[in-house]
């Protein structure tokens, strides 16, 4: 089923980042160690370490690097899953596997920002922090098992009470939070056509407007082919997420599209400023039909969500956003107004964990970020260089799972939306019990305090 999706043009991204790089279209037959299918960030990241490496990299666009979703989404760089521990990682795959997994993704966020800053990536980087705040008491003792957890692994984490937690946020409803403080926030278009300069400049061969279109093998290698071309290559890697076509068919139907919307309001003035995420930090917290926003380094917030219905998507959205911002964060007023809307895809997995295969010899996928990529794919890429360079499969940070259609494909991909109404119920019905029970202390003991991290070697962090 296809999507239109707005123009990237239509995007605050766009409106504030310079041109993207030139990366003129495949024409004729290429020959390159390594093809990638995707400029995004797990495309480009792998591009640019293959080609520090001294691999031969060609890269195929279906449009411009960051056309997906790596220029569409909210920008937050977040160093965790969306929904498993460590211990989950732990438990699906073992001890060591896990554990290699659970710590890819906590320093995530860190080498994302270091290789901004390594490749002079100006993406309007700030590194203050992301913030999952808990709207209930329930959701309170999870985000401190979450804390835990993370801060076992010796993460750069701690766990806010609620007066510490309004008073980072600007917002009265929370019961408690926990924070990683390596994240933040990036302009991801910035960020993404940053990578595909880097990746140029290391030597990868970029091609935009050049959706391949036919993937095959022989006894010579791997065949990508363009409209106007093809690649030869010894292997291949596919990072299309939500995003892949009929390509590899087997691929397209292990990840399920979900259509997002995002929302940038005009600038603020100094007092809506101060009282909505004052210290700069990013936020999505633990409602089901996600909560979430940052500011940009202009005096905006960006937010936005999901919606079971899409007609007349930009008034209805600006509507329920308006009213949950001002919810969030009182300081706003009345006076919200939104300036950008625009949409994208994220890929989902029905466990909610992103997906590294290798189907044949040779051919590598990675997607299913689940919303969580910007950090995740950035991070992966040495991965795939590692993947590619033939490290046993059992050595990898990122477990390779088999490559799995997921049953009902198509019907999934129409339902998905109508979860949102149960995730609707189930935070109502959350918050109806915490106020209707008797107030209690947090669970746990004391929290660190506020401006330190709990590190088991007790180094303060900034």
């Amino acid at each position: 089923m296809a999507i239109n999706l707005t123009p990237l043009e239509t995007t605050l991204w766009n409106a504030s980042s310079p041109p993207a790089p030139h990366a003129p279209a495949l024409e004729g037959s290429e020959q390159a160690d390594v093809a990638i299918v995707g400029a995004g960030y797990a495309g480009l990241s792998a591009a640019l370490h293959l080609a520090e490496a001294g691999h031969r990299v060609s890269v195929l666009e279906a449009g411009e690097p960051g056309h997906g979703g790596a220029g569409r989404n909210n920008g937050m760089v977040i160093p965790a899953l969306s929904r498993a521990f460590p211990d989950d990682l732990r438990a699906q795959f073992g001890d060591q596997a896990g554990e290699r997994f659970a710590r890819l993704v906590a320093g995530s966020a860190a080498f994302t920002f270091e290789l901004a800053r390594r490749h002079g990536i100006d993406a309007d980087a700030v590194q203050n922090g992301w913030l999952q705040p808990a709207h209930s008491p329930g959701r309170a003792r999870q985000a401190r098992e979450r804390f835990e957890q993370w801060d076992a692994l010796g993460a750069n984490v701690a766990f806010l009470n609620a007066g510490e937690t309004a008073a980072l946020t600007g917002s009265p409803i929370y019961h408690g939070a926990w924070l990683a403080r390596d994240g933040g926030h990036v302009n991801p278009l910035k960020l993404v056509r940053g990578l595909a300069r880097a990746a140029q400049a290391a030597g990868a061969r970029l091609h935009g407007q050049s959706p391949a279109t036919a993937l095959r093998s022989d006894e010579s290698g791997w065949h990508v082919d363009t409209a106007n071309g093809a690649v030869r290559a010894r292997s291949v890697i596919l990072t299309t997420d939500a995003y892949t076509d009929a390509l590899l068919p087997r691929l397209r139907r292990s990840v399920v599209p979900v259509r997002f919307f995002q929302l940038a309001t005009t600038v603020l003035d100094d007092a809506q400023r101060a009282g909505a995420l004052p210290g700069g930090h990013a936020l999505s917290d633990t409602h089901g039909d996600l909560h979430f926003a940052r500011p940009t380094v202009d005096g905006r917030l960006v937010s936005g969500g999901a919606l079971v219905l899409t007609h007349d998507w930009r008034r209805r959205l600006e509507r329920h956003v308006r009213q949950r911002l001002r919810s969030l964060f009182p300081a706003l007023g009345e006076d919200l107004r939104f300036e950008y809307a625009w949409d994208g895809l994220v890929g989902m997995t029905a466990d909610f964990l992103p997906r590294l295969h290798n189907p044949e010899p040779g051919l590598f996928t990675l997607g299913g970020f689940n919303g969580r990529g910007v950090a995740l794919a950035v991070a992966s890429g040495p991965v795939l260089v590692q993947a590619v360079e033939g490290r046993p499969a059992a050595e990898l940070d990122l477990p390779v799972t088999p490559l799995r259609p997921l049953p009902l494909h198509g019907l999934l991909h129409r339902i998905a939306p109508l979860e949102l109404l149960r995730y609707r119920w189930r935070d109502a019905r959350e918050v109806r019990i915490a106020q209707s029970a008797p107030a209690r202390p947090p669970e746990g003991g004391a929290p660190p305090p506020p401006g330190r991290a709990s590190h088991r070697d007790g180094r303060a962090v900034q």
